[in-house]
């Protein structure tokens, strides 16, 4: 039988950043991107806030995103903070074999509108496609225990333009999203 967390049990504080466009940061937490567009996790209808487990995973997810056509827009990372107590985890072993592919296997779509369904946690940790040993947490919106992550203040963000040249001449011209 597994261990249960007791009430004595000290709880872990997770911290978790996101980066959006500044004209956004106001509603960054609200899932509603994700609910008109959906994701890797969830489909179009379903809100989730997608969110990485460090600033750098965060810019590596952002930065697939960006039409390497298109002007930068002005960004902003916001940090939250939630105990572990409210996550649960994907089962890695339990992933379609091409999980990491793009577009994603719908799937993983099916997984992630499940758990925001069933709100089993708050939180749902699962592996980043970009690199798989690190995580993304899945925030639910419409969770009871949502309002319990302490969602941080905007911070301004930019690209070090390094990284921007490389990685546009390193991938492939991606649609736009609208």
């Amino acid at each position: 039988m597994a261990a249960l967390k007791t009430a004595f049990t000290p709880s872990v504080v997770i911290h978790a950043w996101r980066i959006v466009k500044a004209r956004q940061a106001g509603t960054a937490f609200d899932g509603e991107g994700p609910r008109l567009r959906g994701g890797r996790w969830n489909s179009p209808g379903t809100a989730v806030v997608y969110t990485s487990q460090s600033n750098s995973l965060a810019v590596l997810e952002t930065l697939v995103h960006f039409d390497r056509e298109s002007p930068l827009p002005d960004l902003v990372v916001i940090s939250c903070r939630f105990p572990d107590q409210l996550m649960s985890e994907i089962d890695g072993s339990a992933l379609p074999e091409h999980w990491r592919s793009y577009p994603a296997p719908p799937e993983l779509q099916q997984i992630g509108d499940e758990w925001i369904k069933s709100r089993r946690s708050a939180v749902l940790a699962v592996p980043s496609a970009i690199i798989e040993s690190e995580w993304n947490y899945l925030l639910n919106p419409q969770h009871s225990a949502f309002g319990s992550i302490e969602i941080g203040a905007p911070q301004p963000f930019a690209f070090d333009l390094r990284l921007l040249r490389e990685a546009a001449s390193a991938r492939p011209a991606r649609k736009p999203r609208r």
